[in-house]
């Protein structure tokens, strides 16, 4: 690339920055995952006990602390938000770009980098999860640095010094990786490794591996919390490496079981606007020269193709696992653009158009997803923010596809990826008009001026995740566990185990609330428990203790 242009590519990653950021706290939480991960880091704030997680007050050892770490800090030094709860993986999904940026760089020249973080930056997937806050982002981030960190420093172009400098990176990402989701931080890193080595028959490699120091600084970095809540928890580690992991991986234990196709549509549609593109860079990478002191596109082709098996073979699945093969893929596909020719671009992206177009017209329809969960209403609420999703999609590809047909390649590459960014942030922002059924906020808002954290606040027969985030308060479950059990197991008294053992408890309340479902609503009506209606919405009642 040259000087004139790679001036603009900071002009070009601000503006990406700007869009990327630009949403975080426009959506209220909304569902399962968005309440577990803005809750836990709230108490553990709230608490000052950075050891042991908590979840509305109840040991929770399903993952790592070091996305609590980060989130609870943001706390503390902004306030608790939405755009605070969602900082770090709107940050670290960012920071995987500078990175993708970096690598693409040295292994194929900047033009081929620049490409790289454009793509990863505007696939669907990626660029989605990067704004929705689960763990995944964080583990991908890390796990990335782990994978770069072998590649740069295998790279023969590399000084001594340098290589050594990687691959201690690469030991300090693994280290990160797993405080940030358990053990696949280290698992998937090490078995892409060992398979590059069998199928280049080239164990030479471990030699320069650093095991002896990048194993210290491994263990450096990740044991202190491990032994520390260990400690202070003697139930945690069968719970954690058993349970969490090895019957996770090949049980249904966490009832997520898809077929072994689940993430192919996953990754299609995820890969979008490049999803032809993506073939193209696959079936080039396939056909490349192999390099005899290291291959890099290998490295690329077995870390993206391993960790999509391993996954595929799981039997707990979520879209958001294969998060990890996306800036591997973003690589392979930034080579790729690169050298191609402006037209060949614009046909892989005449699809897309299509897709768009078709969006467009279909958006019309919307209102026909409607449930008793989430009324029409709602949908034709969101409707707006769905046109202009498709809208800017249809527009976006027509520009690009136009530019690449005058040979304008890098114009058309550019647009492209501001226009998946975009309509990646429309469409996630468009759940907003849906969070009257995804979230609590709205419902917070209807509660007494008077409740206090003393008043006695019970969850019956449920536990609505975003509610404690919005209350800054736990809730006391009653004849509900879900994935609470093992650490009410361990501490029982933070709830009441059955609807008959609740009721004398609240008949000598003079002032106590409840929310449920409003199936248990009716149930509890019908038993002749003495309650008022406060507030209530198609998913959720909320009552309190009639006055006295």
């Amino acid at each position: 690339m040259s000087e004139r242009p790679l001036r603009g590519v900071w002009i070009v990653l601000a503006a990406a920055l700007l869009i990327w950021c630009a949403n975080l706290d426009y959506r209220k939480l909304a569902l399962s995952d968005e309440g577990r991960y803005s809750e836990i880091p709230r108490y553990m704030a709230q608490s000052g006990d950075w050891v042991t997680p908590r979840l509305n007050g109840i040991k929770y050892f399903e993952k790592p602390a070091l996305q609590y770490w980060g989130t609870a800090a943001a706390y503390k030094m902004f306030g608790e938000h939405e755009w605070t709860a969602r900082i770090w993986p709107a940050l670290t999904g960012f920071a995987g770009l500078l990175l993708v940026y970096f690598a693409g760089g040295r292994l194929y020249g900047r033009r081929a980098g620049f490409y790289a973080a454009l793509v990863l930056g505007s696939s669907l997937l990626y660029a989605g999860m990067a704004h929705i806050l689960t763990l995944d982002m964080g583990l991908a981030f890390f796990m990335t640095l782990a994978m770069i960190g072998v590649v740069l420093g295998l790279d023969p172009r590399g000084s001594p010094q340098s290589q050594k400098r990687w691959m201690l990176a690469a030991a300090a990402g693994c280290a990160l990786a797993v405080l940030s989701k358990g053990l696949v931080g280290i698992v998937l890193p090490g078995a892409v490794v060992v398979l590059y080595m069998l199928v280049r028959r080239d164990f030479s490699i471990l030699r320069r591996l650093q095991l002896f120091s990048g194993g210290l600084l491994f263990l450096a970095i990740s044991a202190p919390w491990f032994i520390a809540v260990s400690i202070a928890n003697p139930e945690f580690p069968h719970f954690f490496f058993i349970h969490e992991h090895f019957q996770r991986y090949t049980t249904t234990v966490h009832q997520r079981y898809q077929p072994w196709y689940y993430f192919i549509p996953i990754l299609l549609l995820g890969i979008l606007p490049w999803l032809l593109t993506l073939f193209d860079a696959l079936f080039t990478a396939l056909r490349r020269e192999r390099d005899r002191e290291f291959d890099a596109t290998l490295f690329l082709l077995l870390w993206s193709g391993f960790i999509f098996a391993f996954f595929s073979v799981s039997n707990s699945k979520l879209p958001s696992y294969i998060l990890p093969i996306f800036p591997a893929l973003a690589l392979l596909i930034g080579a790729r653009l690169a050298k191609i020719r402006g037209r060949t671009l614009a046909l892989q992206l005449l699809p897309i158009a299509l897709m768009g177009a078709f969006g467009l017209y279909a958006t019309q329809f919307t209102d026909r997803l409607a449930s008793a969960a989430i009324p029409a209403e709602l949908y034709r609420a969101q409707m707006p923010w769905l046109y202009a999703t498709t809208g800017v999609l249809l527009a976006g590809m027509l520009t690009a596809i136009t530019l690449g047909w005058r040979e304008k390649t890098h114009a058309a590459i550019v647009v492209c990826a501001f226009t998946g960014l975009l309509t990646t942030q429309l469409a996630v922002t468009s759940e907003s008009a849906l969070s009257a059924s995804h979230s609590t906020a709205h419902l917070v808002k209807k509660l007494p001026a008077d409740l206090t954290p003393d008043v006695p606040f019970y969850s019956i027969g449920s536990y609505e995740q975003t509610l404690p985030f919005y209350l800054k308060r736990t809730l006391t479950l009653v004849e509900y566990q879900d994935e609470m059990a093992f650490g009410l197991q361990q501490e029982p008294q933070h709830w009441i185990p059955t609807i008959k053992a609740f009721e004398p408890v609240w008949n000598a309340q003079p002032y106590a609330l409840a929310v449920m479902g409003p199936d248990m609503y009716i149930q509890l009506q019908k038993s002749g428990l003495p309650m008022q209606l406060i507030a209530r919405d198609t998913e959720r009642v909320f009552v309190r203790t009639p006055p006295r």
